[in-house]
């Protein structure tokens, strides 16, 4: 019998948090770091020894032995670099155990091997991490060795962003300041700041590990270059929300224990709707937390599968022909005294507040779809948007039947006189009792969909880091607030200039308000009427970052400046490049090494039957024999000259200079190549005995994660 688990006595137990700090810092210590991380105000440099000795106390007491700044380089995924709590050994050869609040709050890192877009050259190698307050610091066990981890951003020698955490932090400040600038124009002066409350939902896949390690095309890229569903796929829906398998379920219970001691709070998981695919929810957490937190939940569910023989895929696409993975990145506005400024409350057609801030996201998300669009774009993302299994590539806004409602009262008649209300449910069960329905349903197929008191933003992939989306939301919304903020702090009578401000918004932005089926052929030409863009690709999507328009925002609030945004555009177009080449390369060695070898084997076996046959009985019928020579010969001929013109191809586009013409040709030319090669390929495993193919199926993958 299992032991009996205390949630409460683990939560946060490797976390440098705030009952820790309470306890190990001096109160006036305690008191201005508080006062930094809630508040938003500048640390004090003075605090800083106080801190790191006591944060190095706390954790030699629970095992570290080292200390690493923990930051999120332009990879999407984190680094670090670990140092030993060793300073020297004194005369008696004694060993000094010393961290100090300088070691605490910079650190040194190599700024020339991470991607920099042109920032940083070979030769220019100094970067620094500078340690983010606001995001605690935590314990990190791995095996018997304990680590310090400390969060940090990370920018070069001459101070650019590097990283993906300081353009978040510089755009939570600036929908701080301007949200609070239109809560003084409601009279609201006794809340001190506002976050984004971000809650990020995380799809994966799982697969035992002994099957993945004989897949090459899942180590290099992280998805199958090759691969036939089977017979059965999800049609019956019998996976999704279904039992969850022990194996599987002792997994998550792995997971959740390591997630809350982390801080973490994992709350909801269930089995998705593709065979083999899972999801993990935690409870909202404030931007920077939630990007954190989402980092660690990546790298636990990895680590965790492992010890479980098992392989954690956060690909967006791993299996073709099933629903890929995705991140629902909920995002909303909460103040430091509780209040959720996307409460609609029960009557929002009185709520003049609520629809100002309704009004300001709709113009923020009309006027900045490109940038809304960028923000999710990773190659693994462009298997999946617009695929009939998550939103399309065009952004829109679903409001629902009320809010639809009041907005179309808002623009018809000057005036919004009612709200729809919800009602009761009734299941005509004698023994059940009535419940409450919802004022409105869900659209699972909206990019950005309001969800009763935040959106819903669901078209970030489920390898990516959440940063970017809510740093291009908070900057957005935050230019929205400035300007109804500058218009409405001089009008002579508020009530009203409010009210003509946000109809004139919800006039000039009701083209973004879209409540149907966004997966329709009929919505790709009614957005494409309406004006709205439809950027298919990672690569089409790019180019939004330096548009003028772009450059202007995000230098207005200090978010990034015109060399960061141009070095992030070199960076995006060279990462899609990069990829597409591992993928292309693993598919031309995996032809080369193992399937061609495969189908020879089948080829000769087959013409050795055929031979065998013939020599026993002259009469014999072997015209299917000979048809599947035939054929798998032909697909073998197909297969060999998809692969040399893929590998011409390849070498031709490495050769371009430019990272965006090399991008345009690995997606115009390579990726068309490689869909050709796999054509071949997947005709061939159809056909091919299996003893001979050369690695497991996906019906091996998908159906047959078995038990211990």
């Amino acid at each position: 019998m299992s032991e009996v688990l205390n949630v409460a006595e683990i939560f946060g137990k490797n976390v440098f948090n705030d009952k820790v700090m309470r306890d190990r810092l001096p109160k006036a210590v305690y008191k201005k770091l508080k006062k930094t991380i809630t508040e938003g105000y500048e640390l004090d440099p003075t605090i800083a020894d106080s801190v790191a000795q006591a944060m190095k106390e706390w954790a030699i007491a629970n095992g570290a032995t080292h200390y690493t700044h923990w930051f999120q380089p332009l990879t999407g995924i984190t680094a670090e670099k670990h140092d030993a709590f060793i300073s020297a050994a004194d005369r008696d050869g004694q060993v000094l155990e010393e961290f100090s609040g300088k070691e605490l709050v910079r650190s040194e890192a190599d700024a020339s091997s991470f991607p920099s877009g042109g920032l940083r050259a070979t030769f220019e190698a100094r970067g620094y991490t500078i340690w983010d307050c606001t995001s605690p610091a935590f314990l990190r066990h791995e095996g018997d060795t304990v680590t310090l981890c400390i969060p940090t951003s990370f920018c070069s020698y001459t101070g650019e962003a590097l990283d993906t955490k300081t353009p978040l932090l510089r755009s939570m400040q600036a929908i701080n300041e301007q949200a609070l600038r239109i809560l003084r124009l409601f009279g609201n002066t006794t809340s001190k700041s506002v976050k984004p409350s971000v809650g990020a939902e995380q799809e994966y896949f799982l697969i035992d590990r002994e099957k993945y390690l004989k897949r090459k095309d899942l180590i290099y890229t992280g998805r199958t270059l090759f691969g036939v569903m089977p017979a059965k796929g999800q049609e019956l829906d019998d996976h999704y929300f279904g039992v969850i398998r022990s194996r599987i379920q002792d997994f998550m219970r792995d997971v959740d224990i390591e997630l809350w001691k982390l801080g973490v709070t994992a709350k909801t998981e269930h089995n998705e709707a593709a065979p083999a695919q899972h999801e993990l929810a935690p409870v909202y957490d404030e931007a920077n937390l939630a990007v954190d937190h989402n980092q660690l939940v990546m790298e636990t569910l990895k680590k965790a599968a492992h010890r479980h023989g098992l392989e954690c895929l956060l690909h967006e696409k791993p299996f073709e022909g099933i629903n890929g993975s995705g991140k629902h990145n909920n995002w909303s506005l909460t103040t430091d005294d509780g209040i959720n400024l996307m409460n609609p409350g029960d009557t929002p057609h009185d709520n003049i507040q609520f629809l100002l801030i309704l009004s300001c996201i709709l113009a923020a998300v009309d006027t900045h779809a490109d940038l809304l669009r960028l923000s999710a774009a990773d190659v693994g993302n462009d298997h999946r948007l617009g695929a009939d299994e998550a939103p399309p590539a065009i952004i829109s806004c679903f409001l629902g039947t009320q809010l639809q409602d009041v907005v179309e009262q808002l623009v018809g008649t000057g005036y919004a006189t009612k709200s729809k209300q919800g009602k009761n449910l009734r299941t005509g069960v004698v023994t059940m009792p009535d419940t409450y329905a919802d004022v409105t349903d869900r659209n699972r197929t909206s990019p950005f969909a309001f969800t009763g008191n935040k959106f819903e933003f669901r078209m970030v992939g489920s390898s990516a880091s959440i940063a970017n989306a809510n740093t291009i939301l908070d900057t957005i919304v935050a230019e929205q607030f400035k300007k109804a903020a500058d218009v409405l702090e001089k009008a002579e009578n508020f009530s009203e200039a409010c009210h003509d401000y946000i109809k004139t918004l919800l006039s000039e932005h009701e083209r973004i308000i879209f409540n149907g089926n966004g997966y329709s052929e009929e919505w790709v030409k009614e957005a494409e009427r309406r004006g709205l863009p439809n950027l298919k690709s990672m690569v089409d999507a790019i180019p939004a970052l330096t548009t003028d328009k772009a450059v202007k925002l995000f230098e207005e609030f200090g978010i990034y400046n015109r060399t960061e945004l141009e070095s992030r555009k070199e960076v995006e177009y060279e990462q899609y490049a990069k990829v597409i080449n591992i993928e292309a390369r693993a598919m031309i060695n995996i032809a080369g090494k193992q399937l061609i070898p495969a189908v020879i084997r089948y080829n000769t076996r087959l013409a050795d039957s055929i031979n065998k046959v013939t020599e026993a009985c002259a009469e014999a019928d072997t015209s299917v024999q000979k048809d599947l020579l035939i054929q798998s010969s032909r697909l073998l001929s197909a297969m060999e000259a998809a692969k040399i013109k893929l590998l011409r191809d390849v070498e031709d586009s490495i050769k371009i200079r430019s990272a965006e013409e090399r991008a345009h040709a690995y997606h115009d030319v390579v990726v068309e190549d490689m869909k050709k090669l796999r054509e071949a390929v997947d005709s061939l495993e159809c056909i091919v005995d299996k003893d001979l193919w050369p690695y497991p199926s996906y019906g091996d993958l998908i159906f047959e994660v078995s038990e211990p």
